[in-house]
């Protein structure tokens, strides 16, 4: 049997190009999504990366880039505070897993089993996913965000709906290396159908330059962006837990007890504040490289530091990015379309899987406040302006979930009670 820690140097930095491969369409998507440089997405998910693995080790075979879970906050934040402000958020929400990372090694894992259980989790993760759906609709549509007309509805919908199909079918009916790359086959159908109606504008790629330093951007701390935007940093925080068991449970190590998930956090929450301080998205561990993994059996975390160094050497090809750049919008609308349900749908797993008793009054509370909020709108706070403090959306659902689960009585009545636990008749 191959040892893959003992590959030699050119096997280990072709399975790295392929770890970046796989990872890089959920990648450079996020920031797209947000407004911020792809570049500069690729720049913070490489250092990011190496950053993890000093912390631990070198021992988790992880990939860490762009989380979707910040999407609704930062687009939010950057359009009541702007960019600065909102990467200062991204800074503090590093610290964040810093501080669970504390928590675990002072209080072991179930520190985070009572504070963040999956009635908890679960409603959160929902609100994530079809909080952006409205965006998602007019993106295919051929709309921005806000609803404003960028080309007729037709082209768009024959542009997004092919992109969406090719990106389910890969990701359904693909093999090997192929299942793992459903964003990036769906990207390359909508580039060639946006050729064909003539969407695609390339002039900007001719006049960027080849080599150019990404659009960095330092972070400016605003108390007000930074409450809006911690709070999120929750949720992926338990994403991270799901990734390391995952990776974990493909290689047969515990990484839980070596190096700890204690380890594990704070080098996710180093990734992420680093990456504010640049200017790019939070980091969080990718599926995608897992099942990677799984699939190649690369289990070596070497091949992690040469997809890190891809990634950073990419960010400095200005062309790339420029390429990048001019994706059109109903090409992202048809993919966003299945992404943000799919994140919807892994909420509503985590109910079902940790069998979460909604016929219990507690937990019905929980998950029905916690869904209104979150994609309702609701604000709480002195106001709306850019003077004001509120909290809305995602970063206001996890506050009000994790509170009204430390306050409600029976902290643990989101377990769904067994035969033996049943009243006599």
């Amino acid at each position: 049997m191959r040892d893959e820690f003992n590959d030699p140097l050119w096997r280990q930095v072709l399975s790295g190009a392929q770890m970046l491969f796989v990872a890089f369409g959920a990648l450079v998507l996020m920031p797209l999504i947000t407004g911020l440089d792809p570049n500069v997405a690729l720049f913070t998910a490489g250092l990011g990366t190496l950053l993890f693995q000093i912390v631990t080790g070198r021992q988790v075979p992880v990939f860490l880039a762009s989380s979707f879970a910040f999407i609704t906050p930062i687009i939010l934040a950057k359009g009541q505070f702007g960019l600065a402000e909102t990467m200062g958020g991204v800074v503090a929400a590093g610290f964040v897993y810093t501080f669970l990372g504390l928590a675990v090694k002072i209080k072991g894992t179930g520190f985070i089993d009572r504070l963040l259980p999956p009635v908890v989790i679960g409603p959160v993760i929902i609100s994530i996913g079809l909080a952006m759906a409205p965006i998602a609709a007019n993106m295919a549509m051929g709309k921005a965000g806000d609803g404003s007309v960028l080309l007729p509805y037709s082209t768009a919908m024959w542009i997004s709906m092919p992109t969406l199909l090719t990106t389910l079918i890969v990701a359904v009916f693909g093999r090997g290396i192929f299942r793992l790359v459903p964003i990036i086959s769906g990207i390359l159908v909508g580039f060639a159908l946006s050729i064909y109606f003539g969407a695609l504008d390339l002039s900007h790629v001719g006049t960027a330059p080849w080599l150019a330093v990404p659009a960095f951007t330092a972070p400016e701390f605003n108390w007000q962006a930074i409450l809006f935007i911690v709070p999120v940093a929750l949720a992926p925080a338990i994403e991270h837990i799901g990734g390391v068991i995952a990776v974990g449970s493909v290689t047969g190590k515990n990484y839980l007890k070596k190096p700890g998930l204690h380890r594990t956090l704070l080098g996710d929450g180093l990734a992420t504040s680093a990456a504010g301080l640049f200017g790019g998205p939070p980091n969080t561990t990718y599926a995608e490289v897992t099942g990677a993994v799984m699939l190649t059996k690369a289990y070596n975390p070497k091949i992690m530091t040469w997809a890190a160094i891809f990634a950073i050497t990419l960010a400095f090809i200005g062309k790339f990015g420029a390429i990048l750049q001019s994706i059109p919008v109903p090409v992202m609308g048809g993919i966003l379309c299945l992404l943000f349900g799919s994140i919807a749908a892994v909420g509503m797993n985590t109910l079902i899987r940790h069998s979460v008793d909604l016929s219990e009054a507690r937990n019905l509370v929980i998950v029905s406040v916690t869904l209104v909020f979150g994609i309702g709108g609701v604000l709480i706070g002195t106001g709306d302006g850019p003077d004001d403090f509120g909290l809305k959306g995602i970063a206001l659902c996890a506050i009000v979930a994790i509170l009204l689960n430390l306050i409600l009585p029976g902290n643990d009545g989101w377990k769904k009670k067994s035969a033996d636990d049943a009243p006599d008749i």
